[in-house]
């Protein structure tokens, strides 16, 4: 999940931070003074304003985005449960499903996966919007749902008997996650339309985002690092794993992308900061259509031979990431196309322990491409079966074996 800070709607990449930025910060709901509206009914009305000032569609795909505040307010809003379901009918018909309420419980989850901690079964989702169905961006890597198979474009039919179609994204990621000790059954349809039936295990989830090591290849030493997600701590733990690998004398560089679903596009343009040297890193594209091009700064942590390795997981921040090492001919990609999502969302409190997630802005590669539906393709794509579950990234990975391949190639 991509995120943004509300404030940064006009000017959606800060030239002292290093990306655009999230912030979970409090916002209190105040309601129209000529209105006397009930705590709830304004919650109600400030997220309706909210989506109003900020979605990147000001033409809202057609919808008569205006007469759903006065539908959503015909309602018998009682109680919060009753405003939050107003909610929900309200951002429906945008069919937009990064547009989306989040209950208290599931952002408080967000919150702590952002931050490098999550109980559940360790999957990463995407909604198809044109049917409607949730399926698996990537596993964590080491978790419940990586140990059993389920790989990227698995589509999830069912939670616990209940339709993932009715639940849409945030109520299928919510029914995954629970206490540890706990089990959650799912019906699943692999991506070569095999259906399957299975119980897994709620556990604490590691997310070990950042992991390093060095490879011997002949009478060469190279470095791998692989980023399985983007969160709060990212930056930090690559350039401590970069300038490591630098003191093990590495001559080359493999970053492993696989499996990265995106999380902060703050950390994601931090890492591309340290790789690459005043070089453009992305584009983004308002609702007014103007366009901004974040530029790295001068010096790079690591400014080495390298090659990355994408494949249908790699998505959002990552083919942020990704993107603007291929089209500043930085590092080839080899593997399969990325997912291609390319959209950012903004994240903000409402308040009450909820929160409220706004499509604000596309992005676009430094040579203006788009991501969105259709990802990245790879300079060299990878046919070999591709490794799963915890052979990513161990000896016998063949697609990491064709990498240290071409990075010799660099070499010689």
């Amino acid at each position: 999940m991509t995120l943004l800070r509300p404030l940064l709607l006009r000017s959606l990449i800060l030239r002292s931070a290093l990306c655009i930025l999230l912030w979970f910060g409090c916002w209190s709901a105040a309601t129209e003074p000529s209105q006397a509206l009930s705590d709830e009914q304004a919650l109600v009305v400030d997220v309706w304003r909210l989506v109003n000032e900020a979605y990147v569609d000001p033409d809202f795909q057609g919808v008569p985005w205006r007469k759903l505040r006065q539908k959503a307010l015909e309602k018998s809003i009682q109680s919060r449960a009753d405003a939050y379901n107003a909610i929900d009918a309200m951002l429906a018909p945008l069919q937009d499903p990064y547009t989306r309420l989040l209950r208290p419980e599931a952002y408080s989850q967000l919150e702590a996966a952002t931050k490098g901690s999550v109980s559940g079964v360790g999957l990463q989702l995407a909604l198809q919007p044109e049917t409607a169905q949730v399926v698996v961006i990537a596993p964590v890597e080491d978790s419940p749902a990586a140990d059993a198979g389920l790989g990227d474009g698995t589509q999830i039919v069912s939670i616990n008997g209940e339709a993932t179609t009715l639940l849409g994204l945030e109520g299928s990621a919510a029914l995954l996650r629970g206490a540890p000790g706990s089990t959650v059954h799912l019906e699943v349809i692999s991506p070569s339309g095999v259906a399957r039936s299975l119980d897994l295990e709620r556990r604490p989830v590691d997310l070990r985002p950042v992991r390093s090591r060095r490879i011997r290849a002949g009478d060469h030493t190279l470095g791998y690092l692989r980023i399985s997600q983007f969160s709060e701590t990212v930056p930090d733990a690559v350039a401590e794993a970069l300038t490591d690998l630098q003191a093990k004398a590495i001559e080359g560089l493999v970053l492993d992308l696989r499996n990265n679903s995106g999380g902060l596009v703050t950390a994601g343009l931090a890492v591309a900061d340290d790789l690459l040297a005043s070089s453009v890193i992305v584009e983004t594209q308002d609702r007014n259509g103007i366009s901004e091009r974040r530029q790295a700064n001068p010096g790079t942590i690591y400014n080495g031979p390298m090659v990355t390795l994408i494949n249908g997981g790699t998505a959002s921040a990552s083919e942020i990431l990704a993107g603007a090492l291929q089209d500043d001919q930085r590092s080839p990609l080899i593997g399969a196309p990325s997912f291609g999502k390319g959209e950012i969302q903004t994240m903000m409190a409402l308040g009450d322990g909820s929160g409220l997630a706004i499509t604000v802005a596309r992005y676009l590669t430094p040579d203006g491409h788009p991501i969105q539906g259709v990802g990245l393709s790879p300079n060299q794509l990878l046919s070999t079966p591709e490794p799963k579950g915890s052979s990513m990234g161990g000896d016998e990975d063949q697609w990491l074996q064709a990498a240290t391949s071409q990075l010799l190639l660099q070499l010689n």
